[in-house]
């Protein structure tokens, strides 16, 4: 729930506030931050190799499309990389109705968690994930590839969390089972290199595939 007062203003009131980076830190249009939390500290962390070569670069598949009937969201799916900073590119503010598929783990409907990202709003309205915390257990998310499947995966559940307690063991990796992660901000915005306080992300499971 929002604070009331100047908190209870229409989000978008705000100035701008961009989506979660690597570390889920926010930009407000002066650049992007990053903290400990990312891919490339998580890779750090377990011992992993990051490789500079995108999973979009070494794959016939990439997603295309992402549909949530349950949040009326139907949106393009663009790849992104990392930023200069090392955090994860977004898509830019002006279409920030696209999603960004980061490009550096699975594909969705491949071994591990793919994540995709999107803007929660602008100064002018609700953006592409605004309503990403409203999902339940069992809503259903729909992913379009390039070679004309579909991969559909269920929520399992959606979670809010502190900039400073970002889950990366939860979010990267390309082993385990085919799983999704949407993420976008939320909170009370707070300005400044922080944007919002929090990050809220959905966790999905693959339920299943459908052949082109």
């Amino acid at each position: 729930m929002r604070r009331k007062g100047r908190s209870e203003r229409s989000p978008w009131s705000f100035p701008l506030a961009v989506l979660l980076v690597i570390a889920g830190v926010f930009a407000t249009g002066a650049g992007l931050g990053r903290t400990v939390g990312g891919p490339l500290d998580w890779a750090a962390a377990v011992g992993e190799q990051s490789s500079t070569t995108s999973t979009a670069a070494r794959t016939t598949v990439r997603p295309v499309s992402l549909s949530v009937p349950a949040i009326d969201v139907a949106a393009p799916v663009r790849p992104v990389g990392e930023a200069p900073d090392g955090s994860i590119a977004v898509p830019p503010l002006s279409r920030h109705q696209e999603t960004g598929w980061y490009d550096r783990g699975p594909v969705p409907g491949e071994p591990g968690p793919a994540v995709i990202v999107g803007h929660v709003d602008t100064k002018s309205g609700p953006s592409v994930f605004y309503h990403l915390g409203k999902l339940r257990p069992g809503d259903k998310i729909e992913v379009n590839r390039d070679d004309g499947s579909t991969v559909v995966f269920a929520v399992e559940s959606v979670e809010r969390f502190p900039k400073d307690q970002f889950p990366a063991d939860r979010i990267y990796g390309h082993d385990g089972p085919a799983g999704l992660r949407l993420i976008t901000c939320g909170g009370t915005f707070v300005g400044g290199r922080t944007g919002y306080e929090d990050n809220v992300i959905v966790f999905a499971a693959l339920d299943t595939v459908r052949a082109p």
